[in-house]
This record gives C-alpha cells, structure tokens and sequence, in this order.
C-alpha cells in the first residue's frame, strides 16, 4: 500500500527519519500498524506524531536523529563494542558519547568495556595508552594539543577504528567528530583523519549575573545563577558544556565580565566548584571575571594598588583557595577602567601592573589572566574632532607590549569600537609582537538583531581573521588568525574567546538559526581556515538532516544574512547606527552624536564619516603597519564597505560602485529589507521539509525580521534624507503611495503623538489611547482599484503592555492579535524598538470599504498605532 499526504509518505516517511530516537523509538510498533490504516488514519498519525515529536531545538547540533535506512545501511560494519583504555571521567564521557550517538542515528546499542578489546571495536584513548596497548601498531600521525587522530588498525589482531588523543580532550573531540560524520553521511570505512587545534586556549565568555539576568543575554535567564546563587539542578549547565565540548571549547568564563566582587566570596567560591565538577567531565575548565577592586571590596584593604604588597598577597591567597576546591580551574578574565569599571589608573598603574599581580597568583596552578584591551573614555569631548575612541586600544597597550607576563593574554574585540555590523581589524593585533593576544568575537548578536534577525556572523569574522595585518613587514603575510595563534611573532600562547550567552530558553539563545554563530564560533577557534559556507553546511546538516533542500535553501540564506542585515542597517562602515545609548537593537542614528561614547558619525547637511587620516584626521590609520595605511589613508583606494568608518566624505561622493554615498544609501536599505522578505519566502519553500515547531517558529522570527527590516529602511533612510536634503534618485525615499497614516484616519479616541526619535515612526507621528482602559478605532475608506490585497499593520509592541488589535472590512473581522510581545522587545515606549508589522494577507477589496482597526491599551501600552499599508497581491 503506497498512499501520500502532504508531508507524509507512507513508502519513504521523510518526517519520521528525521524525529528524534527516543520519541519514535517509544512509538515504532504502533506506528508500523497504523501505517496500514486509512488515509484519514495515516493523516491522524502524522498530526499526532508531529504534536508528540516535536523538535524545541534543545539538542542544537547533537541531536542524532535517526538515519534513514538507505544511509545507515552504510555503517552496518561499524564494531559492535567501544573500549577505553584508561578509566577517567573524560574518557568514560566520550565512550557514553559514542554510544549515545551511534544508537540515536543507527539504533544499534554499542557494549561498553575497559582495557585491551577481546572483539572488533572502537578503541578510545591517548597516544600513550594506544601505544601501550598495541606496541606493534604503527599510526600514521600523531597529534599534538588537544588534537586527535580517527583511523583504523589492527590490535591483537582484531579489526578496530581507533580514536586517539593527544590528551583525553582529544579522544572525546575525536569521539564527536566521528558521530558528526555519521550525522553528516560521510564514509568511515577507511579513517586516516588529523586533527589539532589552531589556538590552544578556546574560551567561550557568558555575561551571566549572579542574580540570574544576562547582560545582552537573548535566550532568558541564567543556567548558571539564580537570586544571588549557583542552582541546585545544573542539568542545564551538563547540556552546555556538552555543546561546548563537540566543537573543540575548552575554557568557559561564567560571570559577567562587569563582575559581581561577590564571586570571590569565600561561601560562594564551593558554589562555583559545583560548576566547576560539571564542566570537568566534558573537558571544560571553569573561569570567572573579576573586578580588580576586589583586595578592597572582598579582602577588606584600603586600596587596590596592583603594586601594593597587601593586593598581591590578597590574590595569591584567594587563588590558592580557589584551586583547593577546583584543581583544574583555568583562570580569571578581567576588565578594567573601562565603562566605569575600576582599574589600575586609580592609583596611576598601567593594565600590565594590573593584570601581573594577578596573573603571579595564578602561575604556580598553571592558570591564566584574560585582560580585555576594551579599555577606552566613555566620556570623550565630542567637539574635538581630533578625538578618536577607535584609537584608545592601541595607544593604551602598545607601549606597554612586552611587560605582560607569559600566562597573560591580551583579548581584544575583533574591531577598534564594539561589535559593530562591520569594523576594520584592530590594529593593536599587529601592534603587540611580544605579548599573547586572543581575538574576542560576539557570538550574541548584541548589535546584529538581538536573535530577532537572521545575522550568520562567520562570513564576517572569517574577513577579520583573513585580514593581512602585514605586522611582519610588506612581503610576510601575517593574517589576523595567525597572529592570535601566538605563532606568528614565536609566543607562548594564543586563544579565541566568544561572547556566548546562553540562557534557559529551550533554543538556548532565542533562535534555532542563530545557533549557527555558537558553532561556527568553536569551528574556526578550533580551524580559523575553514570556509564560512563549509560551517553553514556541516551546522545545517547536523541540525535539520540531510534532506538537500533543507541544506540547500538554508545554507544560503545564512551566507546571505550578515549582509542582508548590514545593507537595512549601517553600510559603508558607518556601524549598526543603532541606539547606542539604550539598547542597541533598533535604529536611532542620533544616538551616535554629541555624547562622549565615541561612536560619532560626523553627519551634518554637508557630509558624513570619521576623518581618521594621518594627513588630516584623528591619526587612527597611523596605528597599522604602512601596507595597510596605504589601503586605508588614500580615500580613492580605501574600500567602498568601510570608506565612512575612515573618511569624512560629501554625500554626493562617488564610490568605486559609481554611485553617491547618498544614492548607495537608500538603495542599501531598500535591497536588503526586499532580501529579508525573501527569507521568509525561502523559509515557507521547507514546509514539510522541517519538524512543525522549529519551522513555525523560524517562520515567525523570519516574518518579524521582514517587517522590522522595512522600519529600519525607511528610519535610515529618511533620517539620511533630513540631514542630506537630497533625494533619492528612484522617488521611493518618503514617498509610500500604499501607506494611510494612523494620524490622518477617522479618529475616535486616539490620540496622535511625535515619536522619538522622530524617524522611529513614519511621518515621525503615531497615535494612541489617552486613557489605560479606553478602547480606541482609527478608520478610513478604501480607494484603490477593486482586487486582492494584504494589509499590513504597523503598531508597536512594548514590554510594559499587551494591547488588543481588531482589524474588520466592512464589519467583518480579518484579524485579532494580542500585542503580548512574546520576542520581547526591548521597549518601553513607542518606538523603532517596539515597533512591529502585523501582516494579513488574501483580502478581496472593493472601492469604498472601511477598514477599521480597533486598539484596546493594556498597562503602560496604549494600542499605539503607525500605520497601515494596502499592498496588491498577485494572484
């Protein structure tokens, strides 16, 4: 019997291969006979299975799915028993591993043993151990670092695959990426696969509070604390450090970098040990951020002087206590007279002063110091234009290169201001040749869409570490990610840090693609010349199978995303131009200007852009080697992408693309929010292809990144208008023929409002209810031609509220929703934060229907309203 429903097949049930072991595997019976119902049967079977195997995106990349029967018919020959030859908690977790992994995508439960193997088997351990067991066998590579080696042998005559360390984070290393190529249908038979890593310190940061909030945290609360503790349940904290472990992280900071001095506390610091035991099995050293008060704050001394006896001996005392309850902790991360923060120029000390004294307590335990060089005044006069916050980095740890001891490392953003949608290199890369530098990269997405918008991050970071620093002289290519490997100028370490911030949500950051930049992250710490389109495919496959569709289309759209997102944002090196001073998600271009942060963009009706020349400028430029001052200090040669992060230029100004720097503008913000309406175009072509509940729910981000895409175009665009007075080329710019502004409808207790900022709203005016409890309509009459359209209804949505919305067509209702704000929105009022599209599609109109919307406030949210735009649909 062959029968077929949409998304469901009886002869191949696409679906069910891609539903996780246990949940069919409690179902396999039953579902083999009901197959053999009726076609309503089998419609009823496939609603229910979906509703029962329901895929939240927990299991991220490690979800093991089972394998379709042609594809796992391809490892029948796999051993049918796992071996460790030693017994440690690492090894004992890979061997777990290994078995988890193989009877989730194979449904064959491996025997586990110890010692030498009696049969044909996987064979886990060192080089040491592998040797020891098997004298005779000749590998054909050894592995060094954290590196491993997959292969195949004989032992005492027995066939074997045989996964061996350089150490036994090595072998569990090993262990993932051999079930990831069973995951990705790759061939094992004939393994000869050498691995190590490119940096040995590969640290994921977490903005944790010990409160239990996250600072630019996007995926709810903290699994680390909770009201002031660590947890009891640290279940969560094992998944993590689980993910972790498969792509290659070995060190994990727990606490915000702002640090809470309380973290030092002698009762708090066993809390921290219980972490700490979680993490040991997976290979993954516990480090916290501290506040360089401490002495002070915690240790009861009157200063913090890193030159003070008294402090060095508060440190080595409050480190030896650390290491008593956690032998293998990896060390302290620090920042410093930054934002506020206390630091050693309180007493007229240098960051090496600080970070030494330090990093002396941790020597003896083999620990390490990560001292961020995101150390700059947040309180720069504006007026001087020779000012310059990008410069701060460089000119503060230059001179002092050389004076860090071995065990510190320098960890700097991969850009001179702050994660911004596109930055140049940090000069201070190339400008420290005898001190340890780690590159910090923000997998959050703190000024790249908050988790809200599709932004794969790899493509850019793979350009900064790609960048030739030529730190080495003209002829000797020095890229960033040699560098940071500590090999290029012969150091003793080097190391990648990102800025992860997980939380309790079930996606673990909000989103099930944005997940791709936590992978991606420990991909290029562990390999920086890996490819971004080879990550998007292996993160892809490993995440939502093999289907080639479902690679395809997906693989695509994050290769897309970063630049889709920067073209509706900030091009040509302006950043993000987002609100800097609340928080950095929606567009407030202002908020860059006449403050003291230092992220100006020097706009005035004439011109825009930093002049950061040497000839006339703040002098950044100065601060790279002359190969790279050349790219940069020659305006016809600087790169269109980055001309305004280091000119200041007419807005007429013709770019190599031969458009204005106006005209390239407009027309940016208007390919890229066309480009995000795609996405969900591209998206709904994997109906089916896709479990129902991550596709509805990337659906949805897609179609709230599509509408937020369209605030953002038409927020920068005409503020870019404002400051201009020159329009755009093609009359779109403040001209929208399909929009009715909420303000000239038929009002009945709405109220019109300005917004502000002024372009956060279309015609810088909104309206809404006066009164909390007061519900209002704004109504008009249809004009347009008679035929099928969509509407589109641009409200605002805060977190202090959940207002109701009523859209009818001649009294007939075509839409309800609760403004509930369920991706919370970071916005207390109305504006390009909170602002939002509701879209309702299908609606026959003739000439002269009212269309009526009727809000009802909530709390602080008075059912404000923008507009309402008619757009025909084809049909």
């Amino acid at each position: 019997m062959h029968v077929h429903v949409k998304g469901f097949d009886s002869s191949a049930p696409r679906w069910y291969e891609k539903r996780r072991g246990g949940c069919f595997a409690a179902q396999g019976k039953l579902l083999k006979r009901l197959l053999q119902l009726t076609s309503l049967g089998i419609l009823l079977l496939a609603s229910a299975s979906r509703r029962l195997c329901a895929e939240t995106g927990e299991d991220a990349w490690l979800r093991y799915a089972p394998l379709a029967q042609a594809d796992a018919a391809k490892y029948q020959s796999l051993p049918a028993s796992v071996t460790v030859l030693a017994d440690s908690s690492v090894l004992t977790t890979a061997q777990s591993e290994l078995i988890r992994g193989v009877k989730g995508m194979l449904g064959r439960t491996l025997r586990a043993e110890n010692g030498a193997p009696s049969e044909s088997a996987f064979v886990l351990g060192t080089l040491d151990e592998i040797h020891a067991a098997a004298p005779s066998l000749a590998l054909y590579a050894n592995p060094n670092g954290d590196g491993f080696l997959l292969t195949t042998g004989r032992i005492h005559g027995l066939a074997c695959t045989i996964i061996a360390g350089a150490d036994e984070r090595g072998v569990l290393y090993g262990v993932f990426a051999f079930l990831s190529k069973i995951a990705r249908n790759e061939n094992v038979a004939a393994l000869n696969d050498l691995e190590q890593p490119a940096v040995p310190l590969r640290w994921v940061n977490e903005w944790d509070n010990l409160n239990g909030t996250i600072e630019h945290g996007f995926g709810g609360r903290s699994i680390f604390f909770n009201n002031g503790a660590v947890p009891a349940d640290l279940t969560r904290v094992d998944e993590y450090a689980r993910l972790l472990a498969s792509v290659g992280i070995n060190g994990c900071a727990v606490n915000n970098v702002n640090a809470n001095p309380a973290a030092l506390h002698d009762d708090f610091l066993p809390q921290l040990a219980r972490i700490a035991d979680v993490f040991r099995r997976w290979g993954i050293q516990l480090a916290i951020s501290v506040d360089v008060s401490s002495p002070k704050v915690v240790g009861g001394l009157d200063s913090f002087d890193p030159l003070d006896p008294k402090v060095a001996e508060f440190w080595r005392a409050k480190t030896d206590q650390i290491y008593s309850l956690i032998p293998d902790f990896g060390g302290f991360v620090v920042k410093a007279d930054s934002e506020g923060r206390p630091g050693p120029s309180a007493y007229g000390r240098t960051p090496a002063d600080a970070a030494n004294v330090i990093a002396r307590a941790l020597k003896p335990h083999g620990g390490v110091l990560f001292y961020r060089a995101f150390v700059y005044d947040h309180h720069l006069d504006w007026t001087n234009l020779k000012n310059d916050r990008a410069r701060a980095a460089y000119d503060i740890f230059h001179p002092l290169d050389g004076q860090f001891d071995d065990n510190v490392i320098v960890q700097i953003k991969y850009g001179p201001i702050d994660f911004q949608v596109r930055e140049p290199v940090s000069p201070l890369f190339g400008g420290l040749k005898k001190t340890n530098e780690a590159i910090e990269l923000q997998i959050v997405q703190e000024y790249t869409g908050q988790e809200r918008h599709l932004c794969f991050l790899i493509p850019m970071w793979k350009q900064t570490l790609d960048f030739d620093m030529h730190a080495d002289g003209p002829i000797t290519s020095t890229p960033a990610k040699a560098i940071v490997s500590g090999k290029t100028f012969n150091r003793p370490t080097g190391g990648f840090v990102g800025v992860s911030n997980v939380g309790l949500d079930p996606t673990w950051d909000g989103y099930v693609l944005a997940m791709a930049n936590l992978y991606g992250f420990g991909r290029l710490a562990w390999n920086p010349n890996l490819s971004a389109s080879a990550i998007a495919d292996e993160w892809t496959r490993l995440t939502f199978g093999n289907d080639p569709l479902v690679v395809r289309t997906i693989t695509t759209m994050q290769l897309a995303s970063w630049h889709v997102y920067e073209n509706y944002t900030g091009p040509l090196g302006l950043g993000t131009l987002t609100n800097i001073t609340g928080p950095h998600y929606g567009p407030a271009p202002d908020s860059a200007e006449n403050n003291g942060w230092g992220q100006w963009l020097r706009a005035d009706h004439a011109g825009i852009g930093m002049d950061r020349t040497i000839a006339t400028g703040t002098g950044f430029i100065g601060q790279y080697s002359p190969a790279v001052q050349k790219l940069y200090e020659s305006l016809a040669a600087t790169p269109d992408e980055l001309v305004l992060f280091f000119h200041h230029v007419p807005y007429t100004y013709v770019l190599h693309s031969g458009k204005t720097v106006i005209q390239h503008v407009y027309d940016s913000h208007y390919d890229g929010a066309a480009a995000a309406a795609q996405f969900v175009s591209q998206w709904r072509s994997l109906d089916g292809h896709v479990d129902p509940d991550r596709y509805s729910a990337v659906l949805a981000r897609l179609q709230y990144q599509a509408g937020h895409a369209i605030v953002w175009r038409d927020a920068i665009d005409n503020w870019f208008l404002a400051k201009s007075a020159i329009p755009d080329v093609r009359g779109r710019v403040d001209h929208d023929p399909n929009r009715i502004e909420a303000e000239a409808m038929q009002l009945q207790g709405y109220v019109p409002f300005d917004v502000t900022p002024p372009e956060a709203a279309s015609g810088a005016k909104a309206v809404q209810c006066p009164a909390p409890n007061d519900k209002c309509v704004a109504e008009f009459r249809f004009t347009g031609a008679a035929g099928w359209y969509e509407i589109d209804v641009e409200y605002f949505d805060q977190i202090n509220g959940a207002s109701k919305f009523r859209v009818s067509v001649n009294d007939q209702t075509v839409d309800a929703w609760t403004a509930n704000n369920n991706l919370n929105l970071p916005a207390l009022k109305p504006n390009a934060d909170s602002s939002t599209r509701r879209r309702i599609p299908g609606l026959a109109l003739r000439p002269g229907d009212e269309i009526r919307i009727e809000g009802t406030p909530d709390g602080e949210e008075r059912a404000p309203l923008d507009y309402i735009e008619i757009i025909p649909q084809k049909r």
